[in-house]
């Protein structure tokens, strides 16, 4: 993001602030269902209700927007995750309420996937940023738990990344394709395998 865009990024009032994340929600459903290619700028202030001399006051470009929707889905993603682990008793616990509600996030932000994934090909940058922010985050829980002695020794920057890997794609898969099957029935397993492995 240029300096001009980031000057952009900072309303000087609630109302031009409301303004700028009614965009940015139009921006994520247009983009979410249609792909970033298709949707343009005047699809995105149409479906905003504002004209497209407003969405220049904020944001330089569909880029520009979609770099920020990177990041706001992440922060979104990050709290959201957060709250639902915060009363955990410990690791294999909090893994267990974390892959849960990943996936029920995902039910109710449809478009995420494409977002996030699309945005490799616009910014890959921005889209390294998004999974590199969430490994260094999951990277230091795993280093605490390991100190606890809730989990066995290992190197938490691999283990993250695998754990992130499963989380992404039982989101793919349940969160997204197949959104009837009970959430019980994916996460049982899932924290299964994370508790004691594949050995017999």
């Amino acid at each position: 993001m240029t300096a001009r865009a980031a000057a952009k990024a900072q309303p000087k009032t609630d109302r031009g602030e409301r303004t700028r994340r009614k965009i940015l929600s139009a921006a994520s459903a247009e983009i979410g269902r249609r792909g970033f290619n298709v949707t343009s700028i005047s699809d995105i202030t149409a479906a905003a209700g504002v004209g497209q001399g407003t969405f220049y006051i904020y944001f330089e470009s569909k880029e520009d927007v979609l770099r920020e929707l990177v990041i706001q889905l992440g922060r979104d993603l990050r709290h959201h995750l957060s709250g639902a682990i915060a009363g955990t008793k410990n690791r294999l616990e909090a893994e267990r309420e974390g892959l849960r509600a990943f996936i029920e996030f995902v039910r109710g932000n449809p478009g995420l996937y494409r977002i996030i994934e699309e945005s490799q090909f616009v910014d890959d940058a921005i889209y390294r940023r998004h999974y590199m922010d969430f490994a260094a985050t999951y990277r230091s829980a795993l280093e605490v738990a390991e100190q606890r002695g809730e989990i066995s020794k290992g190197s938490a920057e691999v283990r993250a990344w695998a754990l992130m890997g499963m989380a992404v794609l039982l989101g793919q898969r349940y969160g997204i394709w197949d959104v009837a099957t009970p959430l019980d029935d994916v996460i049982g397993p899932a924290v299964d395998l994370i508790g004691r492995g594949i050995q017999p």
